[in-house]
């Protein structure tokens, strides 16, 4: 099994759209447009074994200081082989390279997380401006059961 990853283009957008639309429709992650995969198209990371996509992710930037790893997705045939944790990885490394102090993640896979040196911290740190840019958009707002956590770069 060759796994590679790269960063994406406009070429992979439907792709990308098709692989996590199970996750989209169930409420696990946040649905993103077209246009929107297209403004952020640079945020993404592509994992590809033998040449099919299995997996992305997105280093999205807040603030000087604080990013947010999001819209993780690995196909479930294909997970406990790393990916998504090397997708995480190269996030932080991406963050570090740009000189983010923190990164952020809302997930409902805390665990995953805090294996990577995330720590849970209160909802009602998270900024503002992410409450009413992409959680109001959440069919699950504002009852929301996503945990919070941040890791220090």
């Amino acid at each position: 099994m060759k796994i590679e990853y790269i960063k994406a283009s406009l070429k992979n957008i439907e792709a990308m759209q098709k692989l996590v639309s199970p996750e989209v429709e169930s409420g696990v992650i946040l649905e993103r447009s077209s246009d929107e995969m297209s403004t952020n198209i640079r945020s993404y990371t592509l994992a590809y074994v033998d040449g099919v996509l299995v997996g992305f992710c997105a280093l999205h930037i807040h603030t000087t200081s604080l990013g947010e790893v999001r819209s993780l997705i690995v196909n479930e045939k294909f997970r406990g082989n790393r990916i998504g944790e090397n997708l995480v990885l190269s996030c932080v490394e991406e963050g570090r390279n740009l000189g983010l102090q923190k990164l952020l993640s809302l997930t409902y896979k805390q665990s995953f997380f805090e294996n990577l040196g995330f720590i849970e911290i209160p909802k009602e740190s998270l900024p503002e401006h992410k409450i009413w840019a992409d959680c109001i958009k959440c069919k699950h707002f504002p009852i929301c059961n996503e945990v919070s956590l941040i890791k220090n770069l």
